[in-house]
């Protein structure tokens, strides 16, 4: 369990693909201290096993199901990728609670400024829409937002200056693919 707050932006060392499959290595700095193999870090909003890790970096294995359902596959050498520890019972909760069960894939459609904010629309899937309602949580690549409108085709967000600063929404572009998770309290 996560709250889609990011820890940390981590960077890709290495993804070795290895049939259907990949091994993920990122480095990091926060999510390292206290890790250990067997522990969950959301990458991208994804839920990763910690496989080995030294000092500097951490690897998780990805299966085909995470694979086909995030944009984890297609990440390069030198990527920036959103990292989270789970939630422990003495944490608080201030994002909303995220599973790290990424649901599927939306396109960055527009990106415009309002204010201080930058407004980021993404086209998303007719069934991962259906769950997705205005002021309701959305995970993006891990990172928990609220939904500022929903049209048929898509939804909007609206990112803080700290937000596009410290998380990969902030250097994404018009285009790119983001991992999505619906509110797991909307769906039920």
């Amino acid at each position: 369990m996560f709250t889609g707050l990011v820890a940390e932006l981590g960077t890709v060392q290495k993804l070795a693909q290895q049939g259907e499959s990949y091994h993920l290595t990122v480095a990091a700095v926060k999510v390292l201290q206290n890790l250990k193999i067997g522990d969950s870090v959301a990458v991208n909003g994804a839920c990763l096993t910690v496989v080995s890790m030294d000092d500097t970096a951490f690897t998780a294995d990805v299966m085909p199901e995470t694979v086909r359902l995030t944009n984890i596959g297609s990440l390069h050498a030198s990527d920036r990728v959103n990292l989270e520890r789970t939630l422990r019972l003495c944490d608080g909760l201030d994002g909303h609670i995220v599973s790290g069960h990424v649901e599927g894939l939306g396109v960055i459609a527009s990106r415009r400024p309002e204010g201080i904010a930058m407004v980021v629309t993404i086209n998303t899937p007719p069934e991962l829409l259906k769950y997705i309602i205005k002021k309701g949580s959305i995970a993006i690549d891990g990172i928990s937002l609220t939904v500022t409108q929903v049209t048929e085709s898509s939804f909007s967000v609206s990112l803080i200056p700290h937000t596009a600063k410290e998380t990969t929404l902030g250097f994404k572009d018009v285009g790119d693919s983001v991992n999505l998770e619906t509110d797991i309290i909307g769906k039920y």
